[in-house]
C-alpha cells in the first residue's frame, strides 16, 4: 500500500515535537482545539518552523468559536493573520467562510486566497465548514473553481468512520481536481478501515492524550472555561505513540 500522509493537529511546540517523533508528515497548527481550533500565535508558528523546519505547517485562520459567517472586522483580522503567518513561514492556510444560509462565501474566500497566492506554492485548505454547507455538491464545485488545494471533511458525520460513504463520494466527484482529506475521530483503530473504504491517500487526526496541570487546585471555585467536561486539572496534548500507532497501522 502506498504511504499514507498523516496530518496531525498541533497546538504547542511540545505537540509538534511529539507529532514529528511519532511520524507525522504535516502539521495543522491551531489554538483552542476544544473549540474546534482557532488562530494560533505567531510565536508558536515561528518556534515550530525553527525546530522542525522540514515539516509543512498549515496555519488555521479562525478568529472565534461558533459559526463560520464572519463580519468585516473578522475578515480583516483573518487577512492580516494570513499575511503574517506566511511571512513567518507557514506553508499553507486553513480556513472556511460561509454565508448565514450555509453556502460557501466565495467573495470572502477569494479575499483570503488572494493573500495565499502572493506566495507561490502556498497550500489552501477549506476546513470542516464543508461538513455543514447546505449543498455539498455545489460547495465542492465552488471550492474547486476557487482553487483550494484540498477540503477537510468527516463526510458530514460526527466522525469520519461514520461518514465514509460521503467521503468516498466526494473523492469520486472531485476526480483529482481537489484533494479530499478525511478527518474527525481518526485513530489507529479505524484509520486503515477509513482509508480502504474511501480510497483516501491522507488522513487528519489529533492523536492526543490527557495530561495533568494542578496549578489551579488551590481555588477550585474558579473556572477559566465556560463549558468543560474535564475540569481545569487536565488538558490535551499530542501523544507520539498515538501518532506512531496510526503510522504503523497505515504502513
Amino acid at each position: 500500500m502506498p504511504r499514507i500522509l498523516l496530518e496531525v493537529i498541533v497546538t504547542s511546540l511540545d505537540d509538534a515535537r511529539a507529532a514529528a517523533a511519532g511520524g507525522a508528515d504535516r502539521f495543522e497548527l491551531c489554538a483552542a482545539l476544544a473549540l474546534g481550533g482557532l488562530t494560533p500565535s505567531l510565536g508558536l508558528l515561528d518556534s515550530i518552523k525553527r525546530e522542525v523546519p522540514e515539516m509543512p505547517v498549515m496555519f488555521m485562520l479562525r478568529p472565534r468559536e461558533g459559526g463560520m459567517a464572519y463580519s468585516e472586522g473578522d475578515l480583516s483580522v483573518m487577512q492580516r493573520d494570513a499575511e503574517l503567518a506566511l511571512a513567518h513561514g507557514a506553508d499553507g492556510l486553513v480556513f472556511g467562510v460561509l454565508t448565514d444560509r450555509g453556502d460557501v462565501d466565495t467573495k470572502a474566500c477569494q479575499r483570503l486566497l488572494a493573500v495565499a497566492r502572493q506566495r507561490p506554492g502556498t497550500q489552501t485548505v477549506f476546513h470542516r465548514a464543508f461538513d455543514v454547507v447546505a449543498d455539498p455538491d455545489r460547495a465542492l464545485e465552488q471550492l474547486i473553481d476557487l482553487g483550494f488545494t484540498r477540503v477537510l471533511t468527516s463526510g458530514r458525520a460526527r466522525r469520519a468512520a461514520e461518514g465514509v460513504a460521503e467521503i468516498r463520494r466526494s473523492i469520486e466527484r472531485a476526480a483529482g481536481r481537489i484533494e479530499i482529506l478525511p478527518g474527525g475521530g481518526i485513530d489507529a483503530g479505524n484509520a486503515l478501515k477509513i482509508i480502504d473504504a474511501t480510497g483516501a491517500d491522507q488522513v487528519h487526526l489529533s492523536a492526543t492524550r490527557t495530561l495533568s496541570d494542578h496549578s489551579t487546585g488551590a481555588n477550585p471555585l474558579i473556572r477559566f472555561t465556560a463549558v468543560t467536561s474535564r475540569g481545569e486539572k487536565t488538558y490535551r496534548a499530542t501523544d507520539p505513540d498515538l501518532v506512531r500507532a496510526v503510522r504503523d497501522a497505515t504502513t
